[in-house]
């Protein structure tokens, strides 16, 4: 953390310190062997020592969180991680990036495609930002590792995936992409714990709200969707509309996607999808493929950047179901994020990750 940390690791500042995307790459980054944090900012609490904002986690030298100048931040890091809210990003990460700062965002600015799209979905956010960036949106990599990787390793900008996205494609794709399964009547079903919704209060994630509680919100036109269909979209080759359900569940963290296909061959077993998944993902750390039986629980991947994949199938109905585990602040947030940054350095992955589970 310090500013005299090694000339030959990579500096990375952290924008939007002190929220929980934040907050937990800069955990990861404690202990990683060659990304160091270098700049710490933040608006709301600029100017302060980090030990007064977050005493729970000492970092060294006591930093001083600073204003997110893209000209300090362009002398201090050569890669910077934006947790901030959506609609801001945007602003920050054009000015890094003429000054040769390569960026992992991990709003939703631009995991768009098109800008125009992101200013349908983002509509409250669009009325506040005059966004003038429809290339730099189309140029963006989308920044799930497994199936982006290349692209991430010489991208720029890089939008990492919302953690309701990461959770349901990753089961899902490998399905897609062989066409295995119909792309219509496509059902994802989620659910995730209250920190998902951030650190900055919010009337249904007080106390009172969210406990002994379990509830549905966005059922229909939740922002996830269209993120979800446009990479599927992507890697089946051909549109692709589906129905994404959340829910709020009375945890702190953790999150289950379980999406339901039907198969374009009946015939197909459990065991054959394992196989397919297994096969997809066997060079990927980062997920794990559990045997035919075996499901997911979000305890499991608890503070791991590990996502969890099962799969069985219906025999009576053909239909195919799809269970996946994470945490949604690790491989559903920070963690991607930094597993993305280890792409752009030139390391391995799963490089400084947390790959086992602190269970029970």
């Amino acid at each position: 953390m310090s500013q005299l940390a090694s000339p030959t690791a990579s500096r990375v500042a952290v924008i939007g310190a002190s929220g929980y995307g934040g907050l937990q790459t800069l955990r990861l980054l404690l202990d990683h062997p060659v990304l160091s944090a270098t700049f710490l900012g933040g608006e709301r609490s600029a100017g302060q020592r980090w030990s007064s904002i977050c005493p729970f986690l000492p970092l060294p030298d006591d930093p001083l969180v600073q204003s997110a100048d893209p000209d300090r931040i362009a002398d201090a890091a050569d890669f910077a991680i934006l947790s901030l809210p959506n609609g801001v990003a945007a602003r920050l990460a054009t000015q890094l990036i003429e000054r040769g700062v390569r960026v992992v965002d991990l709003s939703a600015d631009f995991r768009y495609r098109s800008l125009d799209q992101w200013s349908k979905v983002y509509a409250q956010e669009a009325q506040t930002l005059n966004r003038s960036d429809a290339e730099l949106c189309q140029n963006a990599v989308y920044g799930l590792p497994e199936w982006q990787g290349p692209a991430i390793a010489e991208a720029s900008l890089v939008a990492a995936p919302g953690c309701f996205p990461t959770a349901s494609l990753l089961p899902l794709l490998p399905f897609l992409k062989q066409g295995l399964i119909e792309i219509d009547g496509i059902i994802i079903d989620a659910k995730t714990g209250t920190s998902g919704g951030g650190r900055v209060p919010k009337e249904a994630m007080l106390l009172a709200e969210a406990s002994e509680s379990i509830a549905p919100y966005g059922v229909v036109g939740h922002r996830h969707t269209s993120e979800i269909e446009q990479m599927a979209t992507e890697v089946a080759g051909q549109p692709v509309q589906l129905q994404f359900t959340p829910h709020l569940v009375p945890m702190v963290r953790g999150l289950l996607s379980t999406v339901y296909a039907r198969l374009r061959d009946p015939g197909l077993t459990a065991d054959d999808c394992t196989t397919v998944l297994n096969a997809v993902y066997r060079h990927h750390p980062c997920v794990s493929v559990l045997p035919v039986g075996t499901y997911p629980a979000t305890k499991w991947a608890r503070h791991t950047n590990k996502a969890q994949l099962s799969v069985q199938v219906d025999k009576r109905t053909g239909q195919l179901v799809l269970m996946s585990a994470i945490d949604n602040l690790i491989k559903g947030q920070a963690g991607q994020g930094v597993q993305c940054l280890n792409l752009m350095a030139g390391l391995k992955p799963e490089t400084g990750l947390p790959l086992q589970s602190y269970y029970p």
